[in-house]
């Protein structure tokens, strides 16, 4: 089988394929701020050491909010034209003076010491290991003489070589630190820097070279376009979540008991980072800071849903097998069911059961093998509290009259929207709340789902449209005339959302680093032909095997180049679209060689959750489908009629 390729510019230029290499997301934050690659050194990588930049590898503060993100890109880019300028000054000095005092610490913006031909500047070198301690943002405030008074220090006052150079700049720094605890293990380490700095540029001198075209600092290096990208900025306060904003706690306590202490660290090390790849992308961190650490510290539900996931995730991944495993995933289940329906007879603490009911429906999702044959309450018996409990919260009233342009809209309410849309093509009826997504759209406002999931939200309204015409027509309740002309007429609606083909590009810059935007147009690409599979397959007696069809999943297999796959990519978050394009796709259709290829490049990861699930499906529709081809009955074999003749509950989002 063929793989499919990596992007578009592998297949014109084989420099290209060279260059390109599996982003990593274990790197420094500094070089994710500035979009630069990151070695990954042990202390510090190379990039910060050579540039005198702070290298933090644990979260830190500014991370997770825009301001305070913009001003450490401003304190960077001020350290990094210090270093620059030092290292210049300092060279064309030793051009012009081969015999350099020693002590230069009044003249230049660091401090130097004199070693024969050697001349010391603010940046570290690359193969020199900095002091346990040192801040190497730090300016030396000492020099050799100040430790040795009885030698005497150069007369700088009295030389006319030094007079022109002003007084030694300095820097005051404040660091806060803030650590977070789980069960007293520290997870997560945060700090921030606020510098004051009285550094001003130095004044010309005869004596020294002009950097022609340069204003201290060469404008086609540190451009600020390339190094901290506009284009992507991104709203790092955009959901209203239920718990609030992140709490200045310095501990995390989540109470459980000894025994169960394995399963919540390997959901939070383990489980935690599949559960929204798409949100970690647009918000770092916020997935387990503001979603889903705070709902298990006061969230006994939700607890013990995760703990049932988590213990599920370790069956699967490593083989477990044996009563104590299962004994966990179903005690837990048990458990958190047991605690809905005490929270239910309450009539109480709504958002708290509305978050646990949607982990239980959403999380499985991540997690788990198709074969899994543990007794389970179907996902969509549990959507129907769920259901309830945003009528009952007034969430889609929160959500219309929210329609500006600075809305927040509710995190909960958001994920329960993903799961309606999609979830009603799995049943072939309406989404519960069209209505909402209608009047969204008329408004053309926004719902949080392309930040939550990756596909533009005007595109998911337009996908719910699809499936209300789906359930008429399932439920024979629309003639053919009247069925053609809304396929026509929703048709006409999805061409409005066409974007020029040049706009889709390869997510991951030249940098190595990703391009949140730039990744949610192509997702939103992938669903849009998706949506134009499945609109196009409601049209009376098609046949998969017809032109129209099989063109428009040869664009889909296409369009797949500029989605990254592999462990780190995202095809488990286009499982629906994978699925609609498929189960369309006739044996000779190249999408089924492309399919392979990604299955091949998840590895084991192909096997577990809704990707999974849709593997095993497909693999059925396309026997079954193949069979009644070979045998000229030209029957066409829908895949929600093969899960439910395989008696499959699946949710596959």
């Amino acid at each position: 089988m063929v793989a499919p390729k990596d992007s578009p510019a592998k297949a014109s230029s084989p420099k290209a394929t060279s260059k390109m290499h599996r982003r990593s997301r274990s790197g420094c934050f500094t070089c994710r701020l500035r979009r630069k690659k990151c070695d990954e050194g042990k202390n510090q990588c190379k990039a910060c050491k050579h540039l005198g930049l702070k290298c933090e590898y644990k979260r830190p503060m500014w991370w997770s909010n825009n301001e305070q993100r913009k001003q450490q890109k401003e304190t960077i880019k001020n350290i990094i034209k210090r270093t620059k300028l030092s290292e210049k000054t300092t060279t064309q000095i030793g051009k012009a003076h081969a015999e350099t005092p020693p002590g230069l610490s009044h003249s230049l913006p660091t401090s130097a010491t004199y070693s024969e031909a050697t001349v010391r500047t603010r940046a570290p070198s690359v193969e020199s290991q900095p002091s346990p301690g040192y801040d190497l943002n730090q300016p030396v405030l000492h020099d050799y003489y100040d430790f040795h008074p009885h030698i005497a220090s150069p007369s700088y006052d009295t030389d006319a070589h030094y007079q022109p150079f002003p007084p030694t700049p300095y820097e005051v720094d404040i660091k806060t630190e803030r650590q977070m605890y789980v069960n007293d293990i520290p997870t997560r380490h945060d700090s921030t820097i606020s510098t004051f700095s009285t550094y001003q540029p130095p004044p010309a001198h005869p004596n020294l070279h002009s950097f022609p075209e340069d204003e201290w600092i060469n404008q086609d290096i540190y451009n600020t376009g390339d190094m901290f990208s506009n284009e992507e900025g991104l709203d790092f306060d955009f959901f209203d979540f239920s718990h609030g904003a992140p709490q200045a706690s310095q501990q995390a306590l989540i109470q459980v008991e000894d025994c169960d202490r394995p399963l919540l660290d390997h959901f939070i090390d383990n489980v935690l980072r599949l559960i929204f790849p798409i949100l970690e992308v647009n918000q770092h961190g916020s997935a387990r800071s503001e979603v889903i650490i705070p709902a298990l510290e006061s969230n006994k539900c939700y607890l013990h849903c995760c703990l049932s996931i988590s213990a599920i995730h370790l069956r699967s991944t490593r083989g477990l097998q044996g009563t104590e495993i299962d004994n966990d995933i179903l005690r837990h289940r048990f458990a958190t069911i047991a605690e809905l329906c005490e929270a239910l007879k309450l009539d109480a603490n709504h958002l708290q059961i509305l978050e646990a009911t949607l982990g239980m429906i959403f999380f499985q999702c991540s997690v788990g093998r198709p074969d899994d044959a543990l007794r389970d309450i179907p996902w969509h018996q549990h959507f129907q509290a769920a259901i309830s409990l945003v009528r009952k919260l007034e969430l889609p009233h929160a959500m219309v009259n929210d329609n500006n342009a600075r809305a927040h809209p509710p995190f909960n309410m958001t994920l329960a929207s993903w799961i309606d849309i999609l979830g009603a093509t799995m049943l072939g009826r309406s989404p519960e709340f069209a209505d909402t997504y209608r009047e969204k759209n008329q408004s053309g406002s926004s719902s949080g789902l392309c930040e939550l999931m990756g596909c533009d939200d005007s595109m998911m309204y337009l996908i719910s449209e699809i499936a209300c015409l789906d359930a008429l027509k399932v439920s024979n309740g629309i003639n053919d005339m009247q069925l053609c002309q809304l396929i026509g007429s929703l048709g006409t609606s999805l061409d409005t959302t066409e974007v020029p083909p040049d706009s889709l590009t390869w997510p991951y810059s030249s940098t190595g680093a990703i391009r949140p935007r730039q990744l949610s147009r192509n997702m939103t690409s992938i669903f849009r032909l998706a949506a134009r599979i499945y609109l196009c397959s409601l049209v009376p007696n098609k046949t998969k095997d017809d032109s129209t069809m099989q063109s428009l999943v040869d664009r889909f297999t296409g369009s797949l180049q500029i989605i990254p796959h592999g462990p780190d990519g995202f095809d488990r978050s286009i499982v629906w679209p994978l699925l609609i394009a498929g189960s369309q796709s006739t044996a000779n259709s190249i999408f089924r060689q492309a399919f392979a290829g990604r299955i091949a490049s998840l590895g084991e990861h192909a096997e577990l959750g809704s990707f999974g699930r849709m593997v095993r499906l497909l693999e059925e529709v396309w026997h079954q489908s193949d069979e009644a081809m070979r045998t000229g009955s030209g029957q066409n074999v829908h895949w929600r009629d093969v899960m439910q003749q395989k008696g499959w509950d699946f949710l596959l989002i």
